[in-house]
């Protein structure tokens, strides 16, 4: 599915691949996640989008061709392509391990061409091993939704009392984790959203509201994930002195102006930018211990439109994932 122009439709689109290059490996896409990142690119919301662009970041597949000097993955293998798609491992960031932040990063689905296809050139130093068997639905949201959320997650630190603001695709997975680490979680969703309220305490939240409410205890810290300023001084009037506040997402409205009383209390607010190749090993390994399960919602390639008003609609519990084969599935 292409991308002609911000604010378009996609469409559906024959492109010819070349061959991959000595680094690469051409994929055989079983299914791509779809995620708000992709909103902000469909809407034209981050700097420099060349179009036209095929979207598409959390990307599970296999490998059918290789280019030259490609040792470490074999055909047939399956793979996930995640976010961070190429850096020039040269730089200041790469050096000293926050590739991250690398200002000459390439992003697959944003700057390379993505997942919304039947098959995929990516840089094989980039993939991340996946298990051979399982749902590729289920493994999609971890590529991006789950790795974002994790890094959130370790920027927050060891914070026993948790508030996650928008409880949707890295919401419902991190609630997980931190379950499983013993940690309490508050759901913060869209006021009046009873139904993803009510999937947050199934998934072990031990209270959920609106956003527009003040959880019954102060908060260690709060994941904003949820693209709106306005949260920012609401989840830092949530949290203890000493709290953090941390940021999850690529692009959010502008932060309203607030009262230095908020952050008074050494309150800190930062933010979490895309994610290193070691973050993606590492949380993959911690998804495999926990028998993490992400919630998807799947939708044939052809329906990309609908799953992303779904997305943006808040109208999904989980994650919306684009699937092979034209099927329709829960």
């Amino acid at each position: 599915m292409r991308l002609g122009a911000a604010g378009a439709p996609l469409q559906l689109a024959e492109l010819e691949l070349p061959p991959p290059g000595e680094h690469q490996v051409r994929i055989a896409v079983e299914a791509c996640g779809v995620c708000r990142t992709d909103l902000h690119v469909l809407d034209g919301e981050l700097p420099d989008i060349h179009y036209p662009l095929t979207p598409g970041h959390e990307i599970v597949g296999r490998v059918v061709a290789r280019g030259a000097s490609v040792t470490r993955w074999q055909e047939g293998e399956r793979v996930g392509v995640p976010w961070l798609g190429a850096t020039c491992g040269v730089c200041r960031d790469c050096r000293e391990g926050r590739e991250n932040l690398c200002p000459n990063a390439r992003f697959t689905g944003y700057s390379l061409d993505g997942g919304y296809a039947e098959q995929v050139l990516a840089d094989e130093r980039y993939c991340l091993p996946l298990p051979a068997g399982g749902a590729a639905a289920e493994l999609a949201p971890l590529l991006c939704a789950g790795l974002i959320g994790y890094r959130a997650y370790g920027a927050a630190g060891p914070s026993p009392r948790l508030g996650l603001y928008g409880f949707g695709a890295a919401a419902h997975l991190l609630a997980q984790v931190a379950r499983a680490d013993g940690r309490e979680v508050y759901a913060f969703t869209r006021p009046g959203d009873t139904a993803s309220q009510e999937f947050a305490r199934r998934l072990g939240a031990m209270w959920a509201g609106g956003s527009d409410q003040v959880p019954p205890e102060p908060l260690d810290a709060a994941i904003l994930f949820a693209p709106v300023g306005a949260l920012v001084p609401t989840a830092l009037a949530a949290v203890r002195p000493g709290g953090r506040v941390i940021c999850a997402g690529i692009h959010m409205s502008d932060i309203p102006r607030f009262p230095y009383r908020l952050l008074w209390g050494e309150r800190e607010v930062r933010s979490v930018a895309n994610l290193t190749r070691a973050d993606g090993e590492q949380f993959l390994r911690r998804a495999r211990e926990l028998a993490l399960r992400a919630t998807v919602e799947c939708f044939p390639l052809q329906a990309a439109n609908e799953a992303l008003g779904r997305l943006r609609a808040g109208a999904l519990q989980g994650a919306a994932v684009l699937v092979a084969g034209g099927g329709r599935a829960s």
